[in-house]
């Protein structure tokens, strides 16, 4: 037997890539779950939804053949909250795989002591259908395509009701600005980082990943150690939802939001793109998708590290307040 044209990828990546045997195809899966961190439970079914497929899009993998779900019902849920809960997690789960046309054809439930949700995306693909992460070179510019400060909205949120954290930041935020910014975090992580996928390939991007729990620097970080070449990830410029990089001061820096840990959930991804090809991209997703995305640092000769610098600029990202 042949040994494949593709590696076989894996543990560290976003995504496994299995070399078929079958004429020159390729198997592209992922799994994520979690618990629920906003209180629509037909929002939380999209937010999880979305988060599986960043896996698939930050591969450059625009499309997804099958979808599972992974539900764990509360055994601490009366009958009538789980009878009203599940369906609508399972709508929204349902609703946003169809928006990415896929389809959910099964899965696995179970009643556990927590509520959990998320799922596995599917696909089979040429080897010229995902890009590879690894392919970083010096002079190229990095790109984020959603804003950040996704948990430090939804935890600003949840203290307007408690009065000791409440104070904490009362004086820098106003109730009003707090649900704009939560709006627009619950509407930021149920949208899907599609069109940058399918933009990755007419823009020449060298590799990408999607910036979820391990917050923007870890998963810059993942993305640099993977790199065949001697580069280095330094990033400037930090958009932030509204207002939520004051909160993070308020509070102690205890997020560490603008040193880059601040957990986040279905961010955007973060893209290698040639210096040239960068604000074109920039201006092609927002012309499609009516989202801004930002060029937030550079690749640099180097030792395969990412770093953020002492004293970022932080860009204010003004909440839209659209409804889906």
């Amino acid at each position: 037997m042949h040994p494949p044209a593709v590696p076989r990828i894996g543990i560290g990546y976003d995504c496994s890539i299995t070399p078929l045997r079958h004429g020159g195809l390729c198997l592209v899966q992922t799994t994520d779950f979690f618990y629920p961190l906003v209180d629509d439970p037909y929002m939380m079914g999209r937010i999880a939804c979305a988060n599986v497929l960043s896996d698939l899009y930050a591969m450059g993998v625009s499309e997804s053949d099958n979808m599972l779900m992974i539900l764990g019902i509360s055994n601490k849920f009366s009958d009538k909250e789980r009878d009203i809960v599940i369906p609508m997690l399972m709508q929204g789960f349902k609703d946003l795989a169809e928006e990415a046309e896929s389809q959910v054809t099964g899965g696995q439930t179970v009643i556990n002591p927590w509520l959990v949700i998320g799922g596995v995306a599917t696909t089979v693909c040429q080897a010229n259908e995902f890009i590879n992460p690894g392919n970083a070179v010096v002079g190229d510019v990095l790109v984020l395509t959603k804003p950040l400060g996704t948990q430090v909205a939804v935890n600003a949120h949840q203290w307007i009701d408690q009065a000791e954290k409440w104070n904490r930041i009362r004086l820098v935020v106003s109730e009003e600005d707090v649900e704009k910014a939560y709006q627009e975090a619950m509407y930021n992580m149920a949208r899907l980082n599609r069109t940058a996928a399918r933009l990755m390939h007419k823009y020449n991007a060298h590799g990408a990943t999607d910036v979820t729990g391990f917050g923007l620097l870890g998963h810059a970080q993942n993305l640099a150690a993977c790199q065949k070449n001697d580069v280095s990830f330094v990033i400037h410029n930090l958009p932030v939802i509204a207002k939520m990089a004051a909160v993070g001061k308020a509070c102690g820096n205890m997020f560490n939001l603008l040193q880059g840990t601040s957990a986040e959930t279905s961010g955007g991804l973060l893209i290698c793109l040639p210096r040239e090809q960068a604000a074109a991209f920039c201006k092609d997703i927002e012309k499609t998708d009516g989202h801004p995305a930002w060029i937030i640092g550079i690749v640099e000769k180097g030792d395969r590290k990412a770093r953020i610098i002492d004293k970022p600029r932080v860009i204010e990202v003004q909440t839209k307040m659209i409804g889906l």
